[in-house]
């Protein structure tokens, strides 16, 4: 198990250390000035030049490389163009709506996939089994921002059950907060619980037909049981793979998602700032981003060897 995690972890540092260099080199070659675009259309070759000096833009690139990785490793990440203050400070501010908002919305696709998923396999080929999977269809097949407008002609519009955007912060209590990221976390969990309804199906169908659920069935041991004590912990791997590419895609749509309820997380954070040509704040929010992407497939593959003692590390 040792060798297991320090082999994965080896692979996370050379990961991030590739995905620096990409978002880096990509930020690099992007059209544009970001001091003339502060400075407007109408300044002077010479203000503008200032600017890129204080700025630290007529630098060369690999300096201004190590600068940013230097910051990165003792928590200064520069200042913003737009804004003018500490990146840090804007990205954490931030991550107090997204990190919860995508929380929520994977906690509600996990719930609605397995229940799904599971109920489905349980009534394969009847009646159940073919409604729900082709609910699951038309889920796949909506767009989560067209869902969001949808729910807030619905829920907001209509019903006038929840605020059509906006986030008043947590100082309101946690019920208010959720309340307001219920929305937004369903618009993002309609889709991925689609697809991972049917990963959990095709996964619980396949270990159903092992010899150890027969046995199980044959001592007496409830369908119930069996399919939620027995069947759904063996068939979690695939599923678990799918739920940390999932999580993923989660934290990406909340760029999407947040500017359809105006809700200040570091989405719509990232937005303004491709805007403004802030690269300061889009590098260190997509590294960020990237590195969460890493960061949770390595806690996938750590559940790999939690769920099945089985997985050494030659077998990765």
């Amino acid at each position: 198990m040792g060798l297991f995690l320090l082999k994965r972890l080896a692979t996370l540092v050379g990961t991030l250390i590739g995905a620096s260099i990409i978002v880096f080199l990509v930020l690099e070659i992007l059209p544009g000035n970001a001091a003339q675009m502060l400075m407007g259309p109408d300044a002077s070759p010479d203000a503008v030049a200032a600017l890129a000096t204080k700025l630290g833009l007529d630098q060369p690139a690999w300096t201004r490389y190590w600068h940013w990785i230097g910051g990165i490793l003792t928590g200064n990440l520069g200042d913003s163009y737009a804004y003018g203050s500490p990146v840090l400070d804007l990205i954490l501010e931030r991550l107090a709506l997204t990190v919860p908002l995508a929380v929520l919305a994977m906690t509600l696709t996990t719930v609605l996939a397995l229940v799904v998923g599971v109920t489905a396999a349980a009534r394969h080929n009847k009646m159940g089994d073919v409604g729900l999977m082709g609910m699951t269809q038309v889920g796949i097949a909506i767009p989560n921002f067209w869902f969001a407008i949808l729910l807030i002609l619905v829920f907001s519009v209509k019903l006038q059950w929840f605020s059509a955007g906006g986030f008043d912060g947590w100082g309101e209590g946690v019920l208010g907060g959720v309340k307001s990221l219920l929305l937004p976390a369903l618009s993002l969990a309609v889709v991925q619980a689609a697809i991972l309804a049917r990963i959990t199906r095709s996964a619980v169908l396949e270990v159903m037909r092992e010899d150890f659920v027969r046995t199980a069935r044959a001592k007496g041991v409830s369908q119930r049981a069996v399919l939620w004590l027995h069947v759904l912990r063996n068939a979690m791997i695939p599923v678990i793979t799918v739920m940390g590419m999932q999580f993923s895609e989660l934290l990406a749509g909340t760029i999407v998602i947040e500017n359809v309820f105006y809700l200040p997380g570091l989405g719509r954070l990232i937005f303004q700032a491709i805007s403004n040509r802030d690269l300061v704040v889009v590098r260190n929010c997509v590294m960020l981003l990237a590195a969460l992407v890493v960061i949770v497939n390595f806690v996938v593959d750590v559940l790999y060897a939690v769920i099945d003692p089985r997985i050494k590390a030659s077998d990765i």
